[in-house]
């Protein structure tokens, strides 16, 4: 299976939008360590403590913090500037908080995201690569996984708003971005995990939690399964994605990434209880939402990305949650949350 080439990445300006984030902020560890040009563009991170203060990541890149949603502070932040190679996973992230601030959500992810495109029309780019998720299919609940041709949809303002997200991205292709030589496409990712999640209404990030201050982490809905994926098979899906788009006009326009084709589908709640064994932590608790519209089932089909990029997943649910652990259990013991992040970049690198 192909690599993330730094060879490439040395020396490319590279936007990344969202680098404050849980996912960005490793995304711009791993870029900044390549050797590429960062330049950092989000919202402040909206909780404490966040892997953007924890590992430094200001200092590793050009960091800005603007609201996507503001028009005008977006044209006149990319208007003088020049970008390789655009990565944008900025976006209102948690399917409850979208619940909560539906119009919040759409004005987030769909306008913002047409904001920045329209901000970028005219530049001369590389490629450009907008972060979905794997919850813009329309979900009847079959069980079967998703592929990229399946139709789009959302019944909660999450998935919709990403849904929405995909059109606008396919709009702003077709009508500038391609005319032009500019490959733009979508990445449609699995349930990130990994070391450094601190977000709300986050399965690990409640897991660790629970067990930092010896509290049961309570399940809404231990049965339904999820693609669960490490970040940095997440982000190396995204940056090959981004290498080949920028190589080979016939790179798809939208890719699924997610769990090696074929690997073990895994519930909540026996993530859950990984978890809870890695930390020593309470057994979970069960605690139903009956008005819940979240999805029992979901799986997405990455063999595409396979097929045609040569990428595919390496870690396993198992391994991808002990390494997950490994990285919480070592920062609670005192390690330096950068350190732990190029450790395991380097690790995962080397194929270890």
């Amino acid at each position: 299976m192909a690599q993330v080439s730094a060879q490439f990445w040395r020396g490319k300006r590279v936007l990344v939008t969202g680098h404050t984030g849980f996912k960005g902020a490793w995304a711009a560890i791993w870029l900044s360590g390549m050797g590429a040009e960062v330049t950092g563009l989000a919202l402040a991170p909206d909780q404490t403590p966040n892997l953007f203060e924890l590992a430094g990541v200001a200092g590793l890149v050009d960091s800005h913090l603007l609201d996507l949603r503001d028009r005008a502070a977006v044209a006149a932040f990319l208007a003088p500037r020049g970008f390789d190679l655009v990565l944008h996973m900025a976006a209102q992230p948690i399917v409850r908080a979208a619940i909560e601030a539906p119009v919040d959500t759409l004005a987030s992810n769909v306008m913002g995201t047409a904001h920045l495109l329209d901000g970028l029309r005219g530049k001369a780019l590389r490629a450009v690569l907008v972060v979905t998720s794997d919850k813009v299919y329309a979900n009847a609940e079959h069980g079967r996984a998703f592929a990229e041709a399946d139709p789009l949809g959302g019944k909660d303002p999450y998935s919709a708003s990403k849904a929405a997200t995909e059109i606008v991205t396919q709009s702003f292709a077709k009508s500038y971005f391609e005319p032009t030589g500019v490959p733009l496409a979508t990445a449609r990712g699995g349930n990130v995990i990994g070391g450094g999640d601190f977000s709300r209404d986050r399965i690990v990030a409640d897991i660790v939690r629970a067990a930092r201050a010896h509290e049961a982490v309570v399940l809404r809905h231990p049965e339904a399964t999820r693609p669960w994926q490490h970040a940095l098979d997440c982000l190396a899906g995204y940056f090959r994605h981004l290498e080949a788009l920028a190589s080979d006009p016939a790179t798809p326009r939208a890719l699924n990434f997610g769990p090696r084709p074929g690997g073990a589908e895994v519930t909540v709640g026996e993530l859950a209880r990984l978890g809870v064994e890695a930390l020593d932590g309470a057994p979970w608790r069960y605690e139903p939402d009956p008005t819940s519209l979240e999805a029992k089932s979901l799986a997405i089909d990455a063999s595409l990305a396979k097929r045609t990029i040569g990428f595919e997943s390496r870690l396993d649910a198992p391994a991808a949650v002990a390494l997950t652990m490994d990285w919480y259990r070592r920062q609670a013991a005192g390690e330096d949350a950068l350190a732990l992040c190029r450790s395991q970049i380097e690790g995962y690198e080397a194929g270890r």
